[in-house]
């Protein structure tokens, strides 16, 4: 075999290549040669894939098959080169035979916003559509992998009954359904395919998942397995979230400049932290932000870019969505129609005993209103000076709770089961191994509102409702 005059691959390399193209591998197809499909196809033919690359664009399908790259990205156009060179990459405008010729298919067409924001999923009805009149000629196990941004349920409500109704074949049976969505960043795309941050597969079946999975198996060890709808959702998060990343530095920024303060030193020491700013913690659904810091420091920060006259419109909308949480949480046991509820964990978090604007108190404070009888268990909390401080700093800071601390001494049991004793309804405020076994013994007797994931799956049972699962 000659080497391609473009390649830039070391002659070290070339054995290498070879020996890769000479196992046993998947052949893939991939659909659309945008950024992700030109990317996928240039990859996947040097981990040593058979890859046929379909587009409606002659003009990319022209490009990529002469081994030359259709957008500016680092390394690209030299893998292009390669895969055609090695005979391991070809293009094609025929999907259909595309599909006919490969043993998974991967889909990045795009999905561009629609007039009211939404998804435009034409293009993955069309090409599903194509994929099943492939499917119903082939007497093999065919995988099909959208890559595609898309809303949470399209894999399975959208492009898996379209290739159902036009191939006769079932889903997760007679052919696999995968979404497997991309982290690529542009400018680093192709490192980014050989040096994952994650990578997700969402299966219809056992399956597709091995499959998959062994397509990546040299890129990435830890490969994370899931539904297809969490993968669907994971990939709109992650980009929500870096949106949300941008949108806070340049509002430090702002917040930063009039006030002479340099806000790359601000930052440069904020990212440092792994322990709390740039980690998990924080990051999990569940009830509302209090304590002595957070609510008082926001609302210090709002005040500072009022009077700088800066506008900060997500720092200044954090107050308004932690209000809007405690007041889901006030509706949903409000939903259960309760004579007594029982509050497990009173303090803004376990393994405190300060009760400093811990949203809970909101919570009791609004159904005592309601006309509710409300009791409380809280491990940490303990009568004498310390709490008599802190009830005197609730009648300072939140006068409306005045009421609630009067009732407060009463209100709180001495264990957790004399104030689940009578209660129609279970407030799990507090992650608890008391609180735990608590419920395994009322959850068939009593409601349950779970505000903090108290089990690491969610029961699955009428009488439980989490916040945000």
């Amino acid at each position: 075999m000659n080497v391609h005059v473009g390649s830039l691959l070391k002659q070290t390399e070339l054995s290498s290549w070879l020996d890769l193209a000479n196992l046993q591998k998947s052949s893939v197809s991939v659909i659309g040669m945008g950024y992700v499909g030109a990317v996928s196809l240039a990859c996947l033919s040097q981990l040593g894939h058979r890859v046929v690359g379909a587009d409606i664009d002659q003009r990319k399908v022209d490009t990529i098959g002469w081994g030359q790259s259709p957008i500016v990205e680092d390394q690209l156009g030299e893998l292009l080169s390669d895969g055609v060179a090695y005979n391991l990459l070809t293009t094609t405008t025929d999907v259909h035979q595309a599909v006919l010729e490969t043993d998974v298919t991967f889909v990045s067409v795009g999905t561009p916003t629609n007039e009211d924001g939404g998804c435009d999923t034409r293009a993955i009805t069309a090409v599903a559509r194509t994929i099943g009149a492939a499917i119903a000629e082939k007497d093999t196990f065919h995988v099909v992998v959208l890559r595609c941004s898309v809303p949470p349920g399209t894999t399975l409500n959208l492009m898996g009954p379209e290739i159902e109704a036009i191939s006769g074949k079932k889903a997760g049976r007679d052919f696999g359904l995968c979404f497997n969505p991309e982290f690529l960043r542009e400018g680093t795309a192709v490192k980014d395919f050989h040096a994952p941050p994650k990578t997700v597969i969402g299966a219809s079946d056992l399956k597709t998942a091995k499959i998959i999975s062994k397509i990546y198996e040299p890129v990435d060890r830890n490969i994370i397995t899931t539904s297809i709808e969490v993968a669907e959702l994971v990939k709109y998060v992650d980009n929500v979230w870096h949106a949300t990343k941008v949108c806070f530095a340049n509002e430090v920024g702002r917040l930063c400049k009039p006030m002479g303060i340099d806000s790359h030193a601000v930052m440069d020491i904020f990212v440092q932290d792994t322990k709390l700013n740039l980690s998990p913690y924080y990051l999990k659904p569940g009830f509302a932000f209090g304590g002595s810091c957070l609510p008082k420091e926001v609302r210090a920060v709002t005040h500072l870019a009022d009077k700088l006259e800066i506008d900060l419109p997500m720092i200044n909308s954090l107050i308004p969505s932690n209000e809007e949480h405690i007041d889901q949480a006030i509706d949903m046991v409000r939903q259960t129609q309760p004579k007594k509820v029982a509050v497990m964990g009173v303090a803004f978090k376990p393994g405190t005993d300060d009760l400093r604007e811990s949203p809970i108190l909101e919570v009791m404070d609004q159904l005592i209103r309601d006309g509710v009888e409300v009791v409380a268990w809280d491990p940490a909390i303990v009568p004498g000076p310390q709490l008599a401080e802190q009830f005197n700093y609730i009648r300072h800071a939140a006068p409306h709770l005045e009421h609630l601390v009067e009732k407060l001494p009463e209100i709180l049991m001495d264990t957790p089961e004399m104030a689940a004793d009578g209660a129609d309804t279970l407030v799990i405020a507090q992650k608890h191994n008391t609180t735990r076994d608590l419920l395994e013994a009322y959850r068939s007797e009593a409601s349950v509102v779970d505000l903090v994931r108290v089990f690491a799956s969610a029961p699955s049972c009428p009488k439980y409702a989490g916040i945000g699962w």
